[in-house]
């Protein structure tokens, strides 16, 4: 391999429609070391409009009920073809349309659907860019029992691209031992780019969306907020985690040990810098600041009182079991010397409360159980936060003078981040308070 490629993934916005295309070739041709692009599906042209994975994914259901699917599939070979109309492409699109339409008929799989976005848009990038089409269910590889193989994966990625300079290779899927499609999560095609920018050890990984970076915080609650110039990964996994959008979660982990940076960069304005995100111990040089604020809205606190339970040596395995058979995910669990409080996501918990409650009566004899249902979680994170006096204060002075209860407050060990639960209809006002609190007078 040579030294200083750069892997380019461009997202359904950057995708949506041949102007849009024209665009990411001008990008990717002014750099030669932007070698392995991977795109997504089109995405929306406008607010009306329809991704083409919704699509698809609708398509599947409909079919799998024997229904008749041709006018939703009809939208999608539309786009497809206009695309490359407005390319002046001579590729047989609507060949490759009609097959994949009699393979959903066929009863072609979930996945299978669902991946067709980024397979199409494949084809139409690597003709369009002149560069060579690798189908990732030959390289990105899944186990039989559909669980990404790290491993097989990056053998085969570096045997396959040894020999190929320059290569466009679809986000989002990749095949099973038995050449059955397997897909990632939604937004999977970021955890695409990051699987390849490992296996070639690539000096960038773009990330290339409509924004410019990653925003402190969510733009429909506070006006413009900023761009975050730097962050690390583990403060972009706790702000993707509580919701923030932008990049997937996961798609830091393929890289994160090689410590390849992420630029975010926005298609439509790529002069703009955008945000860089580094590995975790890279020099903070934002000290006495915060990162970002991002949250989520509609947990459950239940919380679980009883004297002396720090005596009761299986009080909390007691309490944990009763989540886990149930299949409730636990989000977070603050205690205190008598009381310990258990969040769980409402879409999680949901019918299921009154019998976890009594079972947590039957099983753990406490003393006295309180449910809050409406709480909202919001994260305020940053390395800048560590060792550093006030942070804390003004977090919640801020609050305070907006006239927010707090009903919960709990801090990471790393320091990285604090997490406040409020009620659900103080949610944007909480967080427009803290923005403003570090970003009117300069900050602190």
């Amino acid at each position: 391999m040579v030294e200083d490629i750069i892997v380019a993934k461009f997202g359904g916005s950057s995708l949506a429609n041949g102007t849009q295309f024209a665009k990411v070739k001008e990008i990717v041709t002014s750099d030669s070391r932007r070698r392995y692009i991977i795109p997504s599906a089109p995405g929306k042209r406008n607010s009306k409009d329809h991704k083409v994975t919704d699509l698809l994914y609708m398509c599947h259901q409909l079919a799998s009920h024997g229904l008749n699917f041709d006018e939703v599939y009809n939208i999608i070979e539309n786009r497809f073809l206009d695309i490359c109309r407005d390319l002046k492409l001579e590729i047989k699109i609507d060949k490759i349309l009609a097959e994949i339409k009699e393979e959903i008929k066929d009863g072609a799989s979930k996945d299978y659907c669902g991946s067709r976005g980024e397979y199409l848009n494949g084809i139409i990038l690597s003709e369009y860019l002149g560069f060579q089409f690798i189908d990732p269910k030959e390289i990105i590889l899944f186990d039989e029992n559909g669980e990404f193989d790290e491993k097989r994966t990056e053998i085969q990625v570096k045997e396959t691209l040894k020999e190929t300079t320059y290569a466009v290779i679809p986000g989002f899927y990749g095949g099973k031992p038995n050449g059955e499609i397997k897909t990632f999560s939604r937004g999977g095609s970021d955890i695409t780019g990051s699987i390849i920018a490992n296996a070639v050890k690539s000096k960038l990984y773009e990330n290339w969306t409509d924004v410019s970076g990653f925003l402190m915080a969510d733009p429909h609650i506070v006006k413009s907020p900023k761009t975050i110039e730097k962050i690390t990964y583990k403060e972009l996994r706790e702000l993707s985690y509580m919701g923030a959008p932008v990049l997937h979660g996961e798609a830091i982990f393929p890289i994160k040990n090689s410590g390849i940076p992420i630029s975010i960069k926005n298609t439509n304005f790529p002069e703009e810098p955008g945000t860089m995100i580094l590995d975790d111990f890279s020099e903070v040089s934002y000290v006495g600041t915060i990162t970002g604020i991002a949250g989520k809205k509609n947990f459950t606190a239940i919380s679980v009182e009883k004297t002396l339970m720090s005596m009761d040596k299986g009080f909390y395995r007691k309490l944990v079991s009763v989540f886990e058979t149930n299949n409730v995910s636990i989000e977070h669990m603050p205690s205190s010397i008598d009381s310990v409080t258990v969040i769980a996501a409402n879409s999680e918990i949901g019918s299921k409360l009154n019998k976890v409650v009594e079972e947590i009566r039957i099983y753990c004899n406490p003393d006295n159980i309180v449910c809050y249902t409406d709480m909202a979680l919001i994260a305020v994170v940053g390395r800048g936060m560590i060792k550093t006096r006030g942070i804390s204060a003004k977090i919640f002075m801020a609050l305070a003078q907006a006239k927010i209860n707090i009903r919960m407050i709990t801090q990471g060990s790393s320091e990285l981040n604090i997490i406040i639960g409020i009620k659900n209809g103080d949610f944007e006002k909480a967080i427009k308070s803290i923005y403003d609190a570090f970003n009117k007078n300069g900050g602190i």
